[in-house]
């Protein structure tokens, strides 16, 4: 399971959008900065933990990842593409992650599953931009990648839109995400280590 293997079909329906930031005048870096405040509106409205909060907060999720995708394809077609944009768009994904995270953790007061889920999401990232960093190429592969956490952040927002009890075990959809990122995030980290361990 990677929703990173389908960038390719998602960006086949970037050119408009791409289009409209080009026209106005919008640069890939304040595409990034744009969508590092969108995600923490989303962390905001999941901290309120209403039910209309949950859903404009996924909506906000979603609307995070797209920006994502928008501002690598304008740096293309702005022919600006460069390290410094690349460094920037990973620290903000980065900054994303913890912000988002973090106010679904503060909505359901769970701040220790907050801390876990946060540092399986930080490891996965950090693996695979470190086997990067030893020669390997970068690694996206594993059990959940950024995309599909954000798919299932963005759903977990709806989800708790509509549904606020217990699920699982006195778990509601909030903190079954979070336990979900703490366990999975680490498998997948460890999975990124182990192949690239291999390969050396």
């Amino acid at each position: 399971m990677t929703l990173d293997k389908l960038r390719p079909l998602a960006e086949r329906l970037l050119p408009p959008f791409v289009s409209a930031a080009d026209r106005l005048g919008l640069t890939p870096n304040s595409v990034s900065v744009i969508s590092l405040g969108v995600a923490i509106g989303a962390a905001v409205l999941f901290a309120v933990a209403e039910p209309v909060t949950y859903l404009l907060g996924g909506l906000l999720v979603f609307a995070n990842g797209w920006l994502d995708l928008i501002d690598g394809a304008l740096a293309r077609r702005q022919e600006i593409a460069s390290e410094a944009g690349d460094l920037l768009d990973h620290v903000i994904d980065r900054y994303a992650d913890l912000v988002i995270i973090g106010g679904l953790a503060a909505g359901v007061d769970s701040f220790g599953l907050g801390f876990l889920a946060v540092t399986g999401v930080l490891m996965t990232s950090y693996l695979g931009t470190q086997i990067q960093a030893v020669g390997l190429g970068r690694a996206y592969g594993g059990l959940v990648g950024r995309a599909d956490r954000l798919v299932l952040k963005g759903v977990a927002g709806f989800l708790a839109a509509g549904y606020s009890g217990s699920v699982v075990a006195g778990f509601g959809v909030i903190e079954l995400l979070l336990i979900f990122f703490a366990v999975i995030g680490h498998i997948t980290a460890l999975q990124r280590f182990w192949g690239a361990w291999r390969d050396l």
